[in-house]
C-alpha cells in the first residue's frame, strides 16, 4: 500500500506485514530480506518506510504488567501512549517524558528516544527505560538494559529501528496527585528575552515556547513561554478536588479535507502569528494535562492543513554556546524567505546520551514548512546554518536532509555503526531514511 509519515511527504509504495503474534513477528524477521518496524505512523518523514517490508506493530499493543508501588509499566511496543494515559493517569501515574502527541507507540517513542518539555530536568524517554526486549536479525530475542547488552541498549534508544524490532519495554512513570498542570504564560519581546526567560525558568519542570518565526528587526524571536508543574490537589478549584485524577473528555475536531496549497502563505501566517501573540494572556491558570501536553491532538488529521503535497517539520538543536547566534541566523533566514510556520516551537534541552539520540545541551527549534520546491531549498540553507553552529537534525522529523549534513551533527556514528554491524551484519533492518543517509 502507499504509505507516508505524518508529514505526508514523501510517499512510498510499501509491502505491509502486520503480525498478530510474537511467532508471526519473529517469522517475518526471518523471512524478509529487508524490513523496518512501524508504529502508528507519527514519524514525520521516511524513517518508518521500507518498500520491501514495513512491519506494522499496532496489533502488538498489550499491557504486560504494572507495579503500582514503583510505577514501572511493562508493555508491548505497539501500545499507544494514549492508552497508557487512559489507564494510568486515574491511578496517579504519568509518563516521566512525553512528546507533543499521545498518538505514538511505546516502541516508536524508544526508537526516536523522544524528549519533551522537561528534557532540561528529566532527560529523554531512554533515561526512564529499565529494560527492553529486542528481536534482532538472526531471529533471537535479546534483553537489553544498562547492565545487559549495554551497547545495544544505547544504540537502540534513538536508533530509529535499525538495530532490530523492539518487542516490549519496562518504563518507569512518575507519581502525580492530579491530572492537572499549574501553567504560567509569559510574553517575550525578542530572542534575547525569551532565552533569558528559559534560563530563569530552569527550576520549572516543564518549559516550552511558541515563537513567531516571521517577526523581524527588533521583534526577531518574539515568543510566548509556557511553563508548568503538576498541580497538587489543594491547588485545584473546589469543583475539581473531589476527582483530582479525572479529566473531562475533550471532543476532538477533524480537518475534513486537504486544504489548498496556497492557504498557508506569508500573509496568512503573519496574520495568525500577530493575532496569536497579541491575544495571549500572561498569567497563571490550571489546565488539564491533555491541553498542556497535547493541544494539537484535539484536531484530528491536522496534517491535512498543508494540502496534498504534505509538509516537512524541520527540527534542529544547537549547542548552548552557539544557540543565540544560530537561532538568530535561522529566524532571519526564515523570515526573509517568508516561509513562516504557525507551528514554531522552541525548547531548552539538557545534556544528551550520544549515538543517534537527538538531544544535546542547548536550544531546539521546530518549524513546519509545506513540502514545495522553494521550501526544500530553504531547508538546505538552514542545514548549513545548523552545521556552522555545531548543531544537528532530528531523525524522527527528517524527510530530506543530505547525508553529509546529517553526519556532521553526530559524533558517535562510528560507535553506532559498530553496534549495528555486530548485531545486523547484513543490514536487514533499513528504511528509506537510513538508505538516504547511508546509515
Amino acid at each position: 500500500m502507499m504509505l507516508a509519515g505524518w508529514g505526508r511527504y514523501p510517499h512510498a509504495e510499501c509491502r505491509v506485514v502486520a503480525p498478530r503474534s510474537r511467532e508471526e513477528l519473529l517469522a517475518a524477521i526471518g523471512n524478509e530480506p529487508s524490513l523496518i518496524a512501524r508504529g502508528n505512523g507519527r514519524a514525520y518523514g521516511d524513517a518508518a518506510l521500507n518498500a520491501d517490508a514495513t512491519l506494522d506493530l499496532r496489533h502488538r499493543d498489550r499491557f504486560v504488567g504494572f507495579d503500582d508501588a514503583t510505577g514501572v509499566l511493562e508493555a508491548e511496543a505497539g501500545t499507544l501512549l494514549a492508552d497508557m494515559l487512559d489507564a494510568l493517569v486515574p491511578r496517579g501515574w504519568f509518563p516521566a517524558v512525553t512528546p507533543g502527541t499521545k498518538f505514538v507507540t511505546l516502541g516508536g517513542m524508544l526508537a526516536a528516544d523522544v524528549h519533551g518539555k522537561n528534557h532540561h530536568k528529566a532527560g529523554a524517554i531512554g533515561d526512564h527505560v529499565e529494560s527492553l526486549r529486542l528481536a534482532v536479525a538472526d531471529g533471537s530475542v535479546r534483553r537489553c538494559a544498562r547492565d545487559e547488552n549495554p551497547a545495544l541498549f544505547a544504540a537502540t534508544l534513538g536508533g530509529m529501528g535499525l538495530t532490530g524490532v523492539i518487542l516490549s519495554a519496562r518504563v518507569k512513570l512518575r507519581p502525580i496527585e492530579t491530572a492537572y498542570i499549574r501553567q504560567e504564560t509569559l510574553r517575550a519581546r525578542d530572542l534575547d528575552e525569551i532565552m533569558a526567560l528559559f534560563e530563569a525558568s530552569r527550576d520549572w519542570t516543564y518549559t516550552v515556547a511558541w515563537i513567531d518565526c516571521l517577526a523581524r528587526g527588533r521583534d526577531l524571536g518574539r515568543a510566548l513561554l509556557y511553563r508548568g508543574e503538576h498541580a497538587r490537589r489543594e491547588e485545584l478549584p473546589d469543583d475539581r478536588r473531589a476527582e483530582p485524577l479525572r479529566v473531562p473528555p475533550r471532543r476532538p475536531h477533524r480537518v475534513p479535507i486537504d486544504f489548498p496549497a496556497l492557504t498557508l502563505n506569508r500573509w496568512s501566517v503573519t496574520a495568525f502569528n500577530r493575532l496569536y501573540y497579541g491575544r495571549a494572556r500572561p498569567g497563571a491558570a490550571i489546565v488539564d494535562y491533555d491541553r498542556f501536553f497535547y493541544p494539537l491532538d484535539a484536531i484530528l488529521d491536522w496534517n491535512r492543513l498543508y494540502g496534498r503535497s504534505g509538509f516537512v517539520q524541520y527540527q534542529c538543536v544547537l549547542p548552548k554556546s552557539a544557540s543565540r547566534a544560530g537561532l538568530a541566523a535561522l529566524l532571519e533566514r526564515v523570515a526573509a524567505a517568508g516561509a513562516g510556520s504557525f507551528l514554531s516551537v522552541l525548547k531548552l534541552l539538557g545534556p544528551g546520551r550520544g549515538m543517534l539520540s537527538f538531544p544535546m545541551e542547548g536550544y531546539t527549534l521546530a518549524l513546519d514548512f509545506p513540502a514545495d520546491p522553494a521550501n526544500l531549498v530553504l531547508m538546505t540553507e538552514l542545514d548549513a546554518i545548523v552545521a556552522a553552529h555545531g548543531g544537528r537534525i532530528y531523525l524522527a522529523k527528517d524527510a530530506r536532509v543530505a547525508a553529509a549534513d546529517f553526519r556532521r551533527g553526530y559524533d558517535d556514528l562510528a560507535a553506532f555503526g559498530a553496534v549495528r554491524a555486530a548485531v545486523d551484519p547484513g543490514g536487514k533492518f533499513a528504511s528509506l531514511q537510513s538508505r538516504r543517509l547511508g546509515l
